[in-house]
C-alpha cells in the first residue's frame, strides 16, 4: 500500500468512527488526542486529531494497528479481503460503525444536493 493510500484510509476510518461516536456516545465523556501517522517504521509527518470516548478510541487504535500491518500491496476493503486480520468481534463492531456512519454520510450528501437545488431555483 502506498503512503498516500495509508494516510487516506487512516483518515477515513477515523471519520467513520468519529461520526458514530458523536451520534451514539454523545453523553459519554470524550478526550481529545491525536495519532502521529507512521507507516513501515517511517514517520509520515501527518497527524490526525480526534475526540472520542474510551471505547471508540480503542477501536480506532486497533484499526490503525491492523491498517499498518496490512500485507496487501493493493489493499482490498476488509469485507472482501481473502485473509481477514481483524478478530471476529472487532470486525463486527467496525462493520456496524461503517454501516451506521455510511448511512449518515449518504443522507447528508442527498440533503446537500436537494437543498442546493432548491436554493438555486429560488
Amino acid at each position: 500500500m502506498t503512503e498516500e493510500k495509508f494516510i487516506h484510509d487512516s483518515k477515513t476510518v477515523l471519520k467513520f468512527i468519529q461520526c458514530y461516536c458523536d451520534n451514539e456516545h454523545f453523553k459519554i465523556k470524550k478526550s481529545k488526542d491525536c495519532i502521529n501517522l507512521n507507516y513501515n517504521d517511517k514517520d509520515l509527518n501527518e497527524k490526525i486529531e480526534y475526540e472520542l470516548c474510551e471505547k471508540c478510541e480503542e477501536t480506532l487504535n486497533y484499526s490503525y494497528v491492523k491498517l499498518q500491518e496490512c500485507p496487501h500491496d493493493e489493499k482490498p476493503s476488509c469485507r472482501k479481503c481473502p485473509r481477514p486480520c481483524y478478530d471476529k468481534r472487532e470486525w463486527k463492531l467496525l462493520a456496524k460503525i461503517m454501516r451506521y456512519s455510511g448511512l449518515r454520510f449518504g443522507i447528508l450528501k442527498i440533503r446537500k444536493k436537494l437543498f442546493g437545488r432548491f436554493e438555486k431555483s429560488a
